[in-house]
């Protein structure tokens, strides 16, 4: 039920997104334009969708691992891959000493799964455990196409807002029809600004959804809720830097890799810690909290 929840939530989101397209299309009268920027978005994004595996696993710096290097996490993977009837996806690790995890790939034929080295001396075997069946959800949910399609939709938005900041130049207030100068500010400032918020909505949408389906997959919600806990202390401690490679594959990670709170909270890809962990525990006293 939370599942369907979710998911109608995250469609909802994406019509929201695709509407604000249209209302801000339909404003400006300009249906060229409106063609053009959803050609240049979709093509942006496109690569981003096809290339992301690659992007991310250099940004973090994360290389292939072999069975004989790490044989309990081959293992591990391989028996949650083999339990939800999918194939094993590529192994890779990351020197960084944060503890976090991601998975990208547009498809599970596709996907790859990298931790890092400091995820691996916090966590015992069951929590990592829960973390990777958190992670292989992304890719069986098929999260890299939805945040595609998001960040592409979004993308649009921005293109049409920057449109509109040189409409006055050509000509396009002289029409009285026209948005006036005033107008287009306003909107060039507040269309991307609203199509960041709910960019951001569904990627926290989709973290809900991982966490909850992952559990699933694990029939262990309570060691995924634990290695959140551990996860969220050890981000906290160590920080990674905020580069540009770094912000633009964060939304992949299981836990932020930046330091949050204030205001940088209300732009957060990821949900507040404290809301999933009470959310796997609630889950937990439901289905059982270790049924293997």
């Amino acid at each position: 039920m939370s599942g369907q929840h979710n998911g109608l939530k995250t469609a909802a989101l994406l019509g929201l997104l695709t509407s604000l397209i249209l209302a801000v299309g339909y404003w400006l009268g300009g249906s060229g334009g409106l063609i053009i920027a959803v050609f240049i978005s979709l093509a942006t994004n496109a690569v981003s969708y096809f290339y992301s595996d690659r992007i991310a696993l250099r940004a973090m710096g994360a290389r292939p691992v072999s069975e004989a290097e790490f044989p309990e996490l081959h293992q591990m993977v391989r028996e949650l891959a083999t339990d939800a009837g999918q194939p094993m996806p590529r192994l890779y690790v990351s020197p960084a000493m944060q503890p976090n995890a991601f998975a990208t790939g547009r498809n599970p034929e596709h996907a790859a799964v990298a931790v890092t080295v400091g995820i691996t001396r916090i966590l015992t075997v069951r929590e990592l455990r829960g973390v990777i069946g958190h992670e292989l959800s992304h890719v069986y949910n098929r999260d890299i196409l939805i945040s595609s399609v998001a960040a592409g939709l979004a993308g649009i938005v921005t293109m049409l807002a920057q449109l509109a900041i040189f409409l006055p130049f050509f000509g396009g207030s002289d029409d009285e029809d026209s948005p006036n100068p005033a107008g287009l500010l306003l909107m060039a400032i507040l269309g991307p600004l609203a199509a960041s918020i709910i960019q951001l909505a569904i990627s926290r949408n989709r973290e809900f959804q991982a966490d909850a389906s992952g559990a699933t997959l694990t029939r262990d919600p309570l060691a995924l809720a634990s290695a959140l806990e551990k996860i969220h202390y050890g981000t906290q401690r160590a920080p990674l830097p905020a580069d540009a490679q770094l912000t633009s594959t964060a939304h992949l990670m299981i836990a932020n890799p930046f330091r949050g709170g204030g205001m940088s909270s209300l732009f957060a890809t990821h949900p507040p810690m404290a809301e999933r962990i009470r959310r796997l525990h609630q889950q937990a006293s439901l289905t059982g909290p270790h049924l293997r």
